[in-house]
């Protein structure tokens, strides 16, 4: 049978603030455990909650870029469950009145479509605790540092078809929080998680399948694992006449496999209300405004700018701005450079790009800054050194041996562009190579790259290559 697949995302973005969403304690990562949790985040007897002004402010600019309604007025309730790292009993969440309604958000496919995705709503909550289970034999530790770190919880609609759109949907959501500057995206340290709902239906049915969610994904490589695997998982169950069973699924890197957790709960499990220690959230329009405002250039608008303004290609455009911080670092070459984006955008998602992977690094951390990228260029743009020479000079700066200008004079690179110093050298070697220079004359034209191969060997790579052609071609003909 053909099957079609159905995926929604619920995407948990931990919010950018110093303190947490309802008490004054640290988000700082990396904490000795259980020394950033106070009584609030505990939930202790007597204690009260406080919303944090800047968690409301991060959901608000969120919901502005994605086109979506900002709700007025928003409640906060009780969802109660237990679980080791859950002291209180119950987590506060927004259910039936979230702060951001409806929206979309515009993915890339692999042949370069573009496909809109419905949002369906974003909510505020708090974050629980972390059950640790590595370094405990028999045991299971709890870390509650994270317990109250706000969150927004961003819960697609099941529009998204493939493995691959779910991980082109989830890398644009991670650009778009970065540009936003309330999320860090950063999905080692769990700032960004996903919960993918997946099922499956035969081809031109419109009811869903019975989903299953796999829980807590945390990379693309296995989000895009965990999903293939769960989609041959329920064809085979169907296939081989059973029922998928609607349940929470974790997924096993190890053994790329996805394995039954629970099963999964519906609203009414959670017995939902209002948080009575919880005011409604009433949200001002001049609040709304003042956001709208104060919104930065969003991923699309610079995309476009970039094609616009520069001349650059979709693709090129899209890589670019990638991140907010490669984005800068383009334009601030191309400044530095005074134009030529193309050749600094080749530059930037070539030769940096692979340096800063080969190393590990980020490109707030390159070790050869956007001026120094751009005065290397410029050598190239005024035939100080030829591009290929440029390379070398590139693999100096990035070892630390200093500017283009102080490699290129220290290890004496620059370009021989003396007409007549090159002529001297394409004389020495058609005299060297005779029976070369008549097989080229009698009609061989292929072996004009060897004679270019003998002067570039012969000037060590620093004659002008365009003027090596054309002298070439000159001088073998006559």
């Amino acid at each position: 049978m053909d099957w079609e697949v159905v995926i929604g995302l619920e995407v948990h973005a931990q919010l950018r603030t110093r303190s947490k969403i309802f008490s004054g304690a640290s988000t700082a990562f990396g904490a000795a455990p259980n020394t950033q949790a106070c009584a609030i985040d505990l939930g202790f007897p007597g204690v009260l909650p406080v919303l944090n002004k800047d968690v409301v402010r991060m959901a608000v600019r969120f919901g502005l870029a994605i086109d979506a309604k900002i709700s007025p007025r928003s409640i906060f309730a009780r969802k109660n469950y237990f679980y080791p790292d859950l002291p209180k009993g119950y987590q506060i969440s927004q259910y039936e009145l979230p702060v951001v309604e409806g929206g979309h958000l515009d993915i890339t496919l692999e042949d370069g479509s573009t496909k809109r995705i419905g949002i369906t709503r974003a909510h505020l909550e708090e974050d629980a605790g972390k059950s640790l289970h590595e370094d405990f034999h028999g045991m299971t530790g709890v870390d509650l540092n994270r317990a109250g770190t706000p969150l927004l919880e961003i819960v697609s609609e099941p529009e998204l078809r493939s493995a691959g759109e779910a991980v082109a949907y989830l890398k644009k959501m991670r650009t778009l929080v970065q540009y936003l500057e309330i999320c860090d995206g950063n999905m080692q340290e769990g700032s960004l998680r996903c919960d993918a709902n997946v099922s499956i239906r035969p081809r031109g049915e419109q009811t869903l399948g019975t989903r299953a969610e796999l829980k807590n994904l945390n990379s693309f490589r296995f989000i895009e694992k965990a999903i293939h695997h769960e989609i041959e998982r329920q064809i085979d169950v169907i296939e081989g006449g059973g029922k998928v069973v609607q349940e929470t699924r974790l997924y096993d890197s190890d053994r790329d496999e996805t394995r039954s957790m629970r099963s999964k709960e519906e609203a009414n499990d959670y017995r939902y209300f209002p948080d009575p220690d919880l005011l409604p959230l009433v949200i001002e329009p001049a609040f709304v405004e003042a956001e709208k405002a104060a919104l930065p250039e969003l991923p699309g608008a610079k995309q476009q700018r970039f094609v616009d303004s520069f001349g650059l290609s979709t693709y090129d455009a899209e890589v670019l701005t990638a991140t907010r911080e490669m984005a800068d670092y383009f334009e601030a070459v191309v400044d530095g450079l005074g134009g030529e984006p193309k050749l600094a955008a080749n530059w930037v998602m070539g030769d940096l790009s692979g340096a800063l992977n080969r190393d590990g690094l980020d490109v707030a951390r390159s070790r050869i800054d956007a001026a120094m990228l751009a005065g290397l260029l410029r050598r190239i743009v005024d035939k100080t050194i030829s591009g290929k020479i440029a390379k070398q000079v590139f693999e100096a700066m990035w070892a630390g041996e200093g500017d283009a200008d102080t490699v290129i004079e220290s290890r004496g690179l620059r370009q021989i562009t003396d007409t007549g110093a090159i002529e001297t050298i394409i004389d020495e070697v058609m005299a060297a190579n005779p029976a070369q220079l008549e097989q080229y004359r009698s009609g061989k034209d292929k072996l004009f790259g060897f004679f270019v191969g003998q002067v570039m060997k012969a000037t060590q790579g620093k004659a002008n290559p365009q003027q090596v052609n054309e002298l070439l071609r000159k001088k073998l003909s006559s």
